[in-house]
Order: C-alpha cells, then structure tokens, then sequence
C-alpha cells in the first residue's frame, strides 16, 4: 500500500501550518505524474466522480445489512457521503504530510496508521508492524476495591 507523495515547496501545508496549505497540497498532489492515473481537474478532490470510495448504492447497501427495513432520506446520505469524503481527504493529507516529514517520497502503512491512531483513536489491525500492542488496564474504581473488601472481609469468616 505505497503512494507516491509530490513535493510541495514553500506550501504552508508542508510546514504544519493551517488549513489553506492543505488544498494546495491536495491540488499539487493531484497535477503530479506520479501519482499515476489520479490526475483531477485541479480541484482538491483528487479521484474522478466514478472512482469514489464510498457512493450512494454502496451507503445503501450498508445500511441494508444493519437494518433491511431502513431507508434512508437523500439529505442523509449526502451528509454521510460528504463526511467520508471529509475523513479520507483528511487522513490523506494528513498521512502524506507526515510521510514528507520523514523525508519520504512514498506514503506507507505507518503512515496512514500513525495518522489514524493518534487523531482518530483508530486501530487496524493486522496492517503495518508485527509487535503486539499493549493493553492498558483500567484502573479499578473506589466502589470496586470497597466490593473486593467486602469479599475478602466475608471470605475470612470462614
């Protein structure tokens, strides 16, 4: 899973800066030769209208397998429509610019991983790096240690 990245110099994107350096990125990334067929019109929406991730039959068919019974109005799934457009371009660009950040003219898995855990709290797994990841154990509460008291307390009566 490997994309190339066009270098963006001077774009204030680049250097972390706000929003106005992403569409610029977006839009020099979709001009660039080696992002391979994904030439756009120059727009920041770089794939063409037939080639999105997610259209309004396969919404359909994913709300058909939560629920067959329900229908959805069309002011709905443009607003789900246009958040996945929202998120994708936003890990995107994000992951791109931290796959420059590493000096690299290739966006990687843990690019797009690091992305999605850090400002999304999102883990999949079985992309990227083989090490286990650890498990934080939560705290027990006061009401839970005042319950293994309790228990304890009991169990030594007998």
């Amino acid at each position: 899973m490997m994309a190339a990245v066009s270098p963006v110099a001077g774009s204030p994107g680049a250097q972390g800066g706000g929003s106005g350096g992403s569409s610029q990125m977006n839009q020099n990334m979709a001009q660039s030769p080696q992002m391979k067929g994904h030439a756009a019109s120059g727009s920041s929406n770089m794939a063409p209208e037939g080639a999105q991730v997610l259209n309004k039959q396969r919404l359909q068919d994913l709300v058909r397998e939560v629920d067959p019974n329900e229908q959805l109005d069309d002011d709905v799934e443009e607003m789900l429509l246009q958040i996945a457009d929202d998120f994708i371009e936003n890990v995107v660009t994000t992951s791109c610019m931290l796959a420059k950040h590493r000096k690299s003219n290739t966006l990687d898995v843990k690019d797009v991983q690091l992305n999605l855990e850090k400002n999304w709290n999102i883990w999949i797994p079985g992309f990227g790096s083989d090490e286990l990841r650890p498990y934080k154990k939560a705290a027990p509460t006061e009401a839970h240690k005042q319950r293994l008291a309790l228990i304890r307390k009991t169990l030594k009566k007998y």
